[in-house]
């Protein structure tokens, strides 16, 4: 079981939409959430992206490209957990390096298939990106230490892919090779909550993106691991301060 490869990040590509819109060259001001900066000889040398919405930085002759990248907003966990800024020295990543110039070369252009162009490259840059933050590692508890923790994540990995399935704790302990206690203890001390609260808030924010999107709640509740929706519903309004029919009402009005 321990040779099983466990994707980190498929799960939230799979859940969270993923865009991007390029200001090239970049305005004085903006939620500039992704900067590329270039070196002595123009090349990119520095990437720099922010989760919260804006990189702090004013725009210079350095910056070669910028775009606001939107990713499932507040309700995507893995931004959430991510730092407030993350800098990449791009002449230590020479593979992310060629992307971003890729990525230079077509937002200061304008060829035909451009925006599909920056769409699939901004796609890579961004997956680069969480994977740097990954093998980083966070020293406060939450996901992201989750995630870079050499075992715990395949438990986090296993509720992220399946999250409907009835996990027990055995189960889960199994998947990261601890003990029961070891990993409650391991799980609670590093996610910063329990396996069974993370697993819930999981399934919670795959109910709403699915209701926002027009599910129905007997369906979605179902989808998502809940053995009746009144269970479902009382969860669902702990979470969010209201019932999800008033989440779907708000779509469907």
């Amino acid at each position: 079981m321990n040779a099983q490869k466990f994707d980190r990040l498929s799960a939230f590509f799979k859940t969270f939409d993923l865009s991007v819109c390029v200001n090239a060259p970049p305005g004085p001001t903006g939620d500039v959430t992704l900067l590329i900066l270039s070196g002595d000889n123009r090349r990119a040398a520095q990437l720099i992206f922010s989760a919260s919405g804006t990189t702090g930085l004013a725009a210079t002759n350095a910056v070669l490209a910028s775009a606001v990248v939107e990713f499932g907003g507040t309700g995507n966990p893995l931004l959430g957990a991510l730092p407030s800024r993350l800098e990449v020295d791009l002449n230590e990543r020479p593979e992310l390096r060629a992307i971003t110039e890729a990525f230079v070369a077509e937002a200061s252009d304008s060829r035909c298939g451009r925006e599909t162009a920056l769409e699939r490259l901004s796609e890579v840059i961004v997956l680069m990106l969480l994977r740097h933050a990954i093998d980083k590692g966070a020293t406060a508890p939450g996901l992201l230490a989750g995630l870079s923790h050499p075992t715990l994540h395949r438990a986090l990995v296993a509720m992220h892919d399946t999250p409907a399935r009835g996990w027990r704790i055995d189960d889960l302990a199994d998947l990261a090779s601890m003990s029961r206690s070891h990993f409650m203890r391991s799980f609670r001390d590093t996610v910063g909550m329990t396996p069974g609260a993370y697993l819930t808030h999981w399934r919670l924010t795959l109910a709403r993106r699915a209701i926002l999107r027009g599910g129905r709640v007997k369906t979605t509740a179902a989808d998502v691991g809940f053995n009746s929706v009144a269970a479902f519903s009382r969860a669902y309004s702990r979470s969010f301060g209201h019932a999800p029919t008033e989440t779907r009402r708000s779509v469907t009005a």
